[in-house]
């Protein structure tokens, strides 16, 4: 995993030619060899080389002849071998979903019937969009026309850009459908969030105590750009990751004082706290009294 510090949000601007939209291979630009993310749509089709994918906390197989959908925001990385080929497509959410006001990090939410077109994406983590030789000629020949009308801009070439890229989308929909409607069915998305959570969670249990933990650092670990998991905590704890974090401290220091008889100082640094005093100005803000206070009243209660 790379440092998350260093890890890239990249603009359409930085990684295109156009703002809507744009199709290359790899002789026209370098490809990314660090995990990072990137504020609009991309799918990425391999033309050759074996390799893998890693999304969203998933590693999936990246052979010849299959697809990557990457939703926006999504942590990825595909290291592609030096003698492989692909081809790449970046666009807008205002390109592809021109009918649809939804905050990019709700796109998973969005219901099947409302945006079809949104389900390759949604599923990447849970599936392999690999195609035989006879339906990928027929990706291959929706490239062709893509880079065509892209390199030869004219009054309808955004719409004709945008019909070859539905007609792309709508080939895999079709080829999966089985699997994209089960996934569906069994709300696969919330699975894959749930599983995202517990990635989180681990990370906060096995750092609690250090005090230099940041969201940062858990959304990389996690896989997560950390815009994406402070919405997944806002959706499905209502908290921020400072609160979480907070909670979890106070968790683990109610133990501490009800468990054992370490000293406050030694409970303060094994919750992640550098100060005692902080720590006991904390707790009493969490709990109305004091961790010594805290203690005292638990053994009391436990003698009675």
């Amino acid at each position: 995993m790379a440092n998350p510090s260093r890890i890239q949000t990249y603009g359409m601007q930085q990684r295109s030619d156009r703002m809507d939209f744009y199709i290359r291979d790899k002789s026209a630009r370098a490809a990314l060899t660090a995990p990072h993310r990137h504020e609009y749509f991309q799918i990425q089709i391999n033309l050759g080389g074996d390799t893998v994918q890693h999304i969203g906390g998933a590693i999936r197989p990246f052979p010849r002849n299959t697809l990557a959908f990457i939703l926006p925001h999504r942590l990825h990385v595909i290291p592609h071998p030096h003698d492989g080929n692909f081809v790449l497509i970046n666009f807008s959410q205002e390109f592809l979903l021109q009918h649809l006001e939804c905050d990019p990090m709700d796109l998973e939410d969005v219901p099947l019937n409302e945006a079809p077109e949104l389900a390759p994406f949604r599923f990447q983590e849970h599936l392999d969009y690999t195609l035989g030789d006879a339906d990928f000629a027929q990706i291959s020949m929706l490239l062709t026309r893509m880079r065509e009308a892209d390199q030869h801009r004219q009054l309808g070439s955004g719409s004709m850009l945008r019909g070859y890229l539905l007609q792309l989308i709508g080939n895999v929909c079709n080829l999966f459908e089985p699997q994209l409607l089960a996934l569906s069915t069994n709300r696969a998305e919330r699975r894959g969030r749930r599983d995202a959570m517990g990635r989180v969670m681990v990370y906060i249990r096995e750092h609690i105590g250090d005090p230099a933990m940041t969201l940062t650092d858990a959304a990389a670990a996690a896989f997560l750009s950390p815009n994406y998991l402070t919405h997944l905590l806002r959706k499905e704890t209502g908290s921020t990751f400072s609160e979480l974090v907070l909670e979890r401290r106070m968790r683990l220091a109610r133990t501490h004082l009800m468990n054992g008889s370490k000293s406050l100082s030694h409970i303060a640094e094994l919750c992640g706290f550098t100060d005692e005093a902080y720590f006991s100005r904390r707790f009493r803000k969490a709990h109305g009294v004091p961790p010594g206070q805290f203690r005292r009243q638990q053994r009391v209660g436990e003698t009675r």
